[in-house]
């Protein structure tokens, strides 16, 4: 928890950890309906939903959903006509939480890497990490940096203090599965 903000990670990877082609695009392999409604739900649920300006140009906010958007171009933190924009550089995180969702809450991080990677540091409450288990993207992009150092994603949550849930079969025809890693803290998160 960062005052007040549970931080949950959203994630599906490729069986060898990607969540992208090497050119950025989400191959339709990596998209499961199953996976996709509890995306939402859970992203329905959130104070703010956090990623990197990439996915945010890719992604339409069609539902109007509070975004928090990481770019090294924002000049601190600041209200634009699409969502927050936040500099991590130059803005902390709590200060950027603050205004984007001041009540509290959880803040939905839907990456891209670079924002898993800045927010494993700070530190995930949860992260929901679907695996389509038959599909391989080998010049991809990994869902964390260390991937590229010969890394599972399971061994990097687990290195940063997430205990991993009993693995739940969400789309079993797809080969679609889920894993949800808690802080092994005990933090209560919703």
């Amino acid at each position: 928890m960062i005052d007040g903000w549970f931080i949950h990670g959203h994630a599906i990877v490729s069986a060898d950890d990607r969540i992208a082609a090497a050119d950025g695009s989400v191959p339709a392999a990596l998209r499961n309906e199953t996976d996709r409604t509890r995306f939402q739900a859970a992203l329905d649920a959130a104070a703010v939903t956090v990623l990197g300006r990439h996915g945010h140009a890719a992604n339409p906010n069609e539902r109007g959903r509070n975004r928090l958007v990481l770019s090294s171009a924002a000049r601190g933190i600041e209200r634009r006509a699409d969502a927050w924009w936040w500099n991590p550089a130059a803005v902390a995180v709590t200060d950027a939480l603050a205004r984007a969702a001041p009540g509290g809450g959880v803040a939905a991080v839907v990456g891209g890497r670079h924002v898993f990677d800045l927010f494993l540091e700070l530190g995930f409450d949860r992260f929901d990490l679907a695996r389509a288990g038959d599909v391989l993207i080998p010049e991809g992009i990994p869902i964390f940096s260390a991937v590229v150092e010969n890394l599972s994603s399971a061994a990097v949550l687990a290195r940063h203090g997430l205990v991993a849930e009993p693995d739940e079969m969400l789309d079993r025809e797809a080969g679609v599965s889920l894993v949800i890693w808690r802080q092994a803290t005990g933090r209560a998160s919703p």
